[in-house]
C-alpha cells in the first residue's frame, strides 16, 4: 500500500510541475491526454492497478486516486480559463507606414477593348464566329486567293508546322471560308482572335496580336454598305466625330480594296515627331474591300447572285489609339502598374 501511495504522490508532483510549463492550449490538451485518456492515461492505469491490492486496501487506494483525479481536473480547468482570458501584448504599430491595399483582379485592357468592339457589332446585327489558331495552307492562303508562290504571301509570313502543311494563322480570314462553306447567305459575322506574323516589334507592331475581321454576304451588297458600316462602327468606338478617309489598296481576297485611315488620336495632328502616326496626322486603322468573286466561287456561292464585303483590323493597335497609349508593347510587359489603370474597382 505504501508503494501505491508513493506512486500517487509522484504522479501528483509530476503533474503540477508539468502544468506550470504550459503556455498554450495545445500543450494543455497534451497534458490532459497524458493523465486522463481512457486507455493509457496515468490516472486510468492507477484504477486498473487496484485489482492487485488486498481487499481492505482497495477502498483507501480508491479514495486517493479519486482525490488525485479531482485535483487534476480542477487544475486543468483553472489553467484553461487562465489561457482563455490571458491576452498577448499587442505588437507596436508604426503609424507612419503606408496602408495595405488589396488589389482586385481585372480583365486585360486588350480583352476589355475586344468586348467593346463585339458589343458594337452585335448591336448592329452581326454574329460572333470562332475558329482554330492552327490552320492549313488551304484555308489560310489558297481559298483566299493566295496561290502558291504568290508574292503577297510575303506580307503574311508566319510560323509553319508539320513540314509546312500546318501553320499559325496570319489572320482570322480562314474562319470566313469555314463559315461560308457551312452556311449560305445571308451571312453577317465578326471573327475576333489571336493571329501570328513575322513582324519586328515596334510601337505599333507585334509578332502576336489580336485581330477582328468582319464579313457580310447577301444580295445587292455594295461598297456604300461597307463605307457606312465602318463609319458608324469607328465613330461609336472612339466616341467622337472622327475624320475618316479611304485609300485604294490591294488585298488578294477583296476587289476593290481600301485602307481606312482616321485622324491620329494620340497627337491630334499637333506633333510632327509623333511616334504613332509618324507626324502625318493619320493612322491606318483597318483594311477592307468587296469580297473577290473568286473567293465566293471557292465556297460554292454564286457571285452573280450574291456579293459581300469584308474588313479587318488589329485590336491591340486600335486599343492603343483609343486609350492614347504611345507603345503597343506596354500591353504585354506584365507591369501591374500599367494593367491596374484599366480596373473599374
Amino acid at each position: 500500500m505504501k508503494d501505491f501511495k508513493d506512486r500517487i504522490n509522484h504522479i501528483k508532483t509530476e503533474f503540477d510541475a508539468s502544468l506550470e510549463q504550459v503556455k498554450n492550449k495545445e500543450a494543455l490538451q497534451d497534458i490532459r491526454n497524458l493523465y486522463l485518456s481512457r486507455k493509457k492515461g496515468k490516472i486510468t492505469l492507477l484504477f486498473n492497478d487496484l485489482a492487485g491490492l488486498e481487499g481492505k486496501q482497495k477502498p483507501e487506494a480508491g479514495k486517493l486516486i479519486n482525490a488525485l483525479k479531482t485535483h487534476v481536473l480542477k487544475s486543468l480547468d483553472e489553467k484553461s480559463t487562465e489561457a482563455g482570458t490571458k491576452r498577448e501584448k499587442p505588437a507596436p504599430v508604426d503609424l507612419t507606414l503606408p496602408g495595405h491595399k488589396t488589389w482586385w483582379g481585372a480583365p486585360h485592357p486588350v480583352l476589355i477593348f475586344k468586348q467593346e468592339i463585339e458589343n458594337i457589332f452585335t448591336s448592329m446585327g452581326f454574329s460572333i464566329a470562332d475558329g482554330p489558331e492552327i490552320e492549313t495552307d488551304y484555308y489560310n492562303f489558297e481559298a483566299l486567293n493566295f496561290p502558291p508562290h504568290h508574292p503577297a504571301r510575303d506580307d503574311w509570313d508566319t510560323l509553319y508546322l508539320d513540314k509546312g502543311d500546318l501553320l499559325l494563322r496570319t489572320h482570322t480570314s480562314p474562319v470566313q471560308i469555314r463559315v461560308m462553306e457551312k452556311q449560305k447567305p445571308p451571312i453577317r459575322i465578326v471573327i475576333p482572335g489571336r493571329v501570328y506574323r513575322k513582324e519586328t516589334s515596334d510601337p505599333t507592331h507585334l509578332p502576336m496580336f489580336y485581330q477582328i475581321e468582319g464579313l457580310v454576304v447577301d444580295k445587292d451588297i455594295t461598297f456604300s454598305h461597307l463605307k457606312g458600316t465602318l463609319e458608324v462602327f469607328l465613330r461609336r468606338l472612339f466616341n467622337e466625330n472622327l475624320e475618316i478617309r479611304f485609300r485604294p489598296s490591294f488585298f488578294p481576297f477583296t476587289e476593290p480594296s481600301a485602307e481606312v485611315d482616321m485622324n491620329c488620336t494620340v497627337c491630334k495632328r499637333q506633333d510632327p515627331d509623333c511616334r504613332v502616326c509618324g507626324g502625318s496626322g493619320w493612322i491606318e486603322i483597318l483594311g477592307a474591300g468587296m469580297v473577290d468573286p473568286q473567293v465566293l466561287k471557292n465556297v460554292s456561292i454564286n457571285p452573280e447572285e450574291y456579293s459581300g464585303f469584308a474588313f479587318g483590323m488589329g485590336i491591340d493597335r486600335t486599343a492603343m489609339f483609343a486609350y492614347r497609349i504611345p507603345d503597343m508593347r506596354l500591353f504585354y510587359e506584365n507591369d501591374l502598374r500599367f494593367i491596374r489603370q484599366f480596373s473599374k474597382k
